[in-house]
């Protein structure tokens, strides 16, 4: 490799990178518009620069290639199927049992969301097994009350870790055996070409990785990872907190299960509340795979059935001390259904010219007729909670209601009330859809791992199909994407491409060895190691892979190591992406979780030391 020498455009390039870094860390504005302002300045020096000295940058037409770009275009069809996944169900299905093994535990669900993630990873790419899970960690989000900052970032970066699990996990390792057979080409004739890898030789060292990343969080996950409000999630306890907050009207929710010799088994909803002197209320009960929000009052329960049940602590606790009720405060069963996106507290006023003016609530049969749970009435500067069954109806009244958004929603045309609460969720799940949208992943995920499609046509022959299928509408795909994503990769990559094209890449490379002359093996390849995530942090991973392979080849038959370790230690290196969000999954997760770039600072500055650590310990254990 011939010496280079450092040019006016390297040094244009170096500032802007300066410059980009200056952006990111210090957040004078937000990081996506950081993005933009230094493609549409990259491009302006581009266009100047040929004319003042006849020297090149960047290609004009390159510059928002990053839109059109594979990665990008992936991560669009993959948003609008992950979805559509959770449009169908399935997405909460999957996280009501992952809740259901983990609890509500950061320390038991973070294992689980993550481990689950890099082994998806491993097979697929990194930023879609990201993508598809978002609305899972959502949903876990809103049944515990975790927040979303806390659960993202171990699942991000356990998803870039699966990709090192397998030969096909991440695109540096996919193109690694093709530099290698290339490389082969340039080896002295004395020396024997270097075997490709087989699809699992990378396996002990990923598995130890993924591992290590989830070790990282359950012990340190406390200390490292930002707990942004905007991003919790909201238990089904907060409907209490609802009432006692606006209406100074103290409750709980518990849920209890029937058993067969339950006193309460056979009973109506009715009866129950009747024995408990109205002090208790129902607002939620399953049974088998129906569940029913603000049952009503004929509704009978019946043995195995699933009870929410909402009143004061104590009286809620002499209630079950008194019917040898288990009660159960983190609603295991039923907080998906009770949570912010599924049901919640709403506002009815009645009208001067409504027809139920007179009547009391027990003539109207509210759980019967409209879905709901009138848990209050408020009149004049007064709430009233007590004895309610015989309320008469006035002009004015504000009922609080507990129902599910689909009942609020049907309100909204009737007369006899005046909906106030409008800013609702109106989240229309389609379940019996589920058998589409799974059809349509099980397709996608075919072409991509046993076809030679195109990632980003493999990805939107799903994406297309649920929208053909009615899983999904077009406007909810399109409200799937986060823009906020798209425009901060798409606009990173053409600053990659003008690191890359200039030279700029190569004589950091040649310069950073150059100072490790003459030292130990092991130094050599800590130092590719190292190099290669500094690379994978300022441009593609795949950009990085190709540019270094070569070079760490050429560095381990001049050190008398084994080329074919030192190209895989530059492969792996590249998916030690966690310091800043320039990774792809990374600039995923920044929108959803709230994330500033101190936080993946913070988090991702101990994951990047102990990835380093354990790939080089791996590397010279299994090769």
């Amino acid at each position: 490799m011939g010496d280079l020498t450092i040019t006016t455009e390297m040094v244009i390039v170096l500032c802007i990178l300066a410059l980009t870094m200056y952006l990111f860390i210090s957040e004078i504005v937000r990081v996506d518009v950081a993005a933009v302002s230094i493609m549409v300045l990259l491009g302006m020096i581009s266009y100047v620069w040929p004319k003042l000295t006849g020297g090149h940058l960047l290609e004009i037409k390159s510059l928002f290639s990053g839109f059109s770009s594979n990665a990008v275009v992936s991560i669009i069809a993959v948003m609008i199927i992950g979805a559509g996944l959770d449009k169908a169900g399935l997405m909460g299905r999957l996280a009501g049992q992952i809740v259901k093994i983990g609890g509500t535990t950061e320390k038991r669900i973070i294992p689980l969301i993550s481990g689950t993630v890099a082994f998806i990873s491993s097979f697929m790419q990194n930023v879609g097994a990201a993508a598809l899970f978002l609305p899972v960690v959502s949903r876990i989000a809103n049944r515990t009350g975790l927040p979303m900052s806390r659960l993202l970032m171990p699942m991000g970066f356990c998803a870039i870790l699966g990709g090192t699990m397998t030969m096909i996990g991440s695109s540096p390792l996919i193109l690694l055996n093709d530099l290698i057979l290339n490389s082969n080409k340039m080896l002295p004739t004395d020396m024997q070409p270097m075997k490709t890898f087989e699809l699992f030789d990378v396996t002990p060292i990923g598995i130890v990785l993924v591992i290590t990343g989830i070790t990282y969080f359950i012990l340190a996950g406390h200390y490292v990872l930002p707990e942004n409000p905007q991003s919790a999630g909201i238990r089904a306890g907060d409907t209490a907190d609802y009432l006692r907050q606006t209406y100074g009207l103290e409750g709980d929710i518990v849920e209890v299960s029937v058993a067969k010799n339950s006193t309460i088994c056979q009973l109506t909803v009715e009866q129950l509340e009747n024995l408990a002197d109205h002090k208790i209320a129902a607002v939620a009960l399953k049974t088998g795979d129906n569940t029913r929000i603000s049952p009503a009052r004929d509704v009978p329960i019946v043995e195995g059935s699933t009870l929410a049940i909402l009143g004061t602590k104590a009286n809620l606790l002499a209630f079950a001390e008194k019917q040898h009720l288990n009660v159960q405060e983190q609603l295991p069963t039923l907080a998906d259904a009770l949570s912010h996106t599924q049901a919640g507290i709403g506002e009815l006023v009645i009208p001067p010219s409504s027809h139920l003016i007179g009547k009391t609530l027990l003539d109207i049969r509210m759980r019967k007729t409209y879905g709901v749970n009138v848990l209050a009435v408020h009149r004049g500067n007064q709430s009233f909670r007590d004895h309610l069954r015989h309320w008469v109806l006035q002009s004015g009244d504000t009922l609080v209601v507990h129902t599910s958004w689909q009942d609020l929603k049907a309100l909204e045309s009737n007369k006899d009330f005046i909906v106030v609460t409008t800013d609702y969720p109106h989240e229309e799940l389609r379940p019996h859809k589920a058998i589409f949208a799974l059809f349509f992943l099980v397709l996608t995920l075919g072409l991509v791992l046993f076809t030679n499609m195109i990632l980003p046509l493999a990805l939107f022959v799903g994406a297309i199909g649920m929208i053909l299928t009615g899983v999904l509408k077009m406007d909810e795909a399109y409200g799937a994407v986060n823009w906020k994503s798209v425009f901060l990769l798409a606009s990173l990559l053409p600053l990659g491409l003008a690191v890359e094209t200039t030279g700029t890449a190569a004589w950091i490379a040649q310069e950073t060895l150059r100072l490790l002359s003459g030292v130990p093996t092991w130094v050599l390849q800590a130092a590719l190691a190292v190099l290669a995530t500094i690379f994978t942090l300022l441009m593609s991973n795949v950009a990085a892979t190709v540019l270094l392979v070569p070079l760490a080849v050429n560095i381990a038959v001049g050190a008398d190591a084994d080329p074919r370790v030192f190209a895989l230690t530059v492969a792996l290196a590249t998916s030690n992406s966690f310091f800043i969000p320039t990774h792809q999954v990374n600039a995923l997760l920044m929108g959803p979780g709230g994330y500033r770039v101190k936080d993946f600072m913070r988090a991702g500055g101990g994951m990047t030391i102990l990835f380093l650590t354990m790939l080089l310990i791996m590397l010279n254990v299994v090769f």
